[in-house]
């Protein structure tokens, strides 16, 4: 696993759901000079989505170098490749992760945007409208997606640029040799600097080198635990670690609470259920959000550590799909965000015990079916990773 390495020097900016996140990224691209690199996973045909391909153009058009990573999947087989033609007609280059799964199972699930070398972009937003569903059926949310991104200035952003354009040199055409060379450039440490503002680390999974390092971040930060941890997540299926960690956390007196998105898929919520008994009994509280979509991938942690990115607590974010999170060790960002935390859980309702321990045996009976089909097809395309 690529070590985990804090650089200071870094201004960030929280963004609550597209309304404050997509703004800001299109005056960054609008103010870009000489290169804009651009990753998601999902790149709706809608005026959200068109506004930034706009942008985009616009920028392509006065001599900005654009490149932009879609997935194959995520976006739309048939999306896909419009977008990338019509990208090509405006001078902006457009890449589809993935096509046909030449290269497995995996997906980019990662949201990058990196401008100038000077700001960045990372967290869970997709480049779609915030009031209008994900799941392919374009359904009215009641309110606005319930999501996160951070607007880095500072060392953190070179780090982030060389990601993502070495992502981009990859899904090039290159030879045996410039791969390994790629591969040495990765793993040279990243650039760490003495400074006076928020301390950060890019931690990134992937197939390789960084196979593990966004759940070993989670398990460490949730085992120096000492007074509260709020999670949020949706498609919550973590893993034998992840579930181990939150239960030692909450066994040793932290005050452990886990907001989920339910509401969307029926069998995800049986999947996610079946936990709960195990996870209640050891003192953990659980509260389901069903005000709108809650997409958001975030924690703080002790009110100091704080995380926000695209990882999902589910076994194709941990152990298949290239992931992206911010990690932050800074008070006052963990504040702001645990603000907007505390704001969930009352909006939200807390799962009784008492009622999961008197479930009907039908209902417990579903839940236990389901995290077994779940557990068998992640073990399957995971390689026997996820337990």
């Amino acid at each position: 696993m690529a070590k985990l390495v804090f650089c200071d020097g870094n201004q960030l900016q929280l963004h609550h759901t597209g309304v404050q996140f997509f703004p800001a990224l299109l005056e960054a691209i609008a103010y870009a000079q000489h290169e804009i690199y651009l990753e998601t996973y999902i790149y709706a045909d809608d005026p959200s989505a068109q506004a930034i391909s706009d942008a985009l153009s616009h920028a392509a058009q006065r001599g900005v170098c654009v490149q932009v990573i879609i997935d194959w999947i995520g976006t739309g087989i048939h999306r896909a490749q419009q977008l990338q033609n019509d990208f090509q007609q405006t001078g902006v280059q457009c890449r589809i992760f993935n096509p046909w799964f030449k290269r497995g199972l995996a997906r980019t699930h990662r949201k990058l945007a990196v401008i100038d070398q000077s700001t960045a972009f990372i967290g869970g937003i997709n480049l779609i409208d915030d009031c209008r569903s994900d799941d392919g059926k374009n359904t009215p949310l009641p309110y606005p997606r319930w999501d996160f991104a951070v607007q880095v200035k500072g060392d953190l952003v070179q780090n982030m640029h060389k990601e993502i354009s070495a992502q981009w040199l990859k899904m090039g055409k290159l030879q045996l040799l410039q791969r390994l060379k790629l591969a040495v450039n990765l793993r040279a440490p990243f650039e760490r600097h003495v400074g006076t503002l928020s301390q950060a680390a890019l931690v990134i999974r992937d197939n390789l080198r960084n196979r593990t390092t966004i759940q070993k971040a989670y398990l460490k930060a949730l085992g120096s635990a000492r007074h509260t941890a709020i999670l949020a997540n949706p498609y919550f299926a973590p893993g034998r670690k992840i579930r181990n960690g939150l239960i030692r956390a909450a066994q040793r007196g932290v005050d452990v609470r886990l907001l989920l998105g339910v509401g969307e898929f029926d069998w995800q919520d049986a999947v996610a259920q079946s936990y709960y008994p195990k996870l209640l009994a050891a003192g953990i509280k659980i509260y389901e959000y069903r005000k709108t979509k809650l997409h958001a991938k975030v924690a703080v942690i002790d009110g100091l550590w704080a995380t926000v990115g695209s990882s999902n607590f589910d076994g194709l974010s941990l152990f298949l799909n290239h992931e992206a999170n911010i990690v932050v060790l800074d008070q006052d960002f963990a504040n702001n965000l645990d603000q907007h935390l505390q704001q969930g859980l009352q909006d939200a309702v807390q799962i009784d015990p008492h009622c999961v321990v008197r479930q009907h045996w039908s209902t417990r009976l579903k839940h236990r079916l389901a995290y077994w089909f779940y557990r068998g097809v992640m073990r399957l395309v995971t390689l026997g990773r996820y337990l």
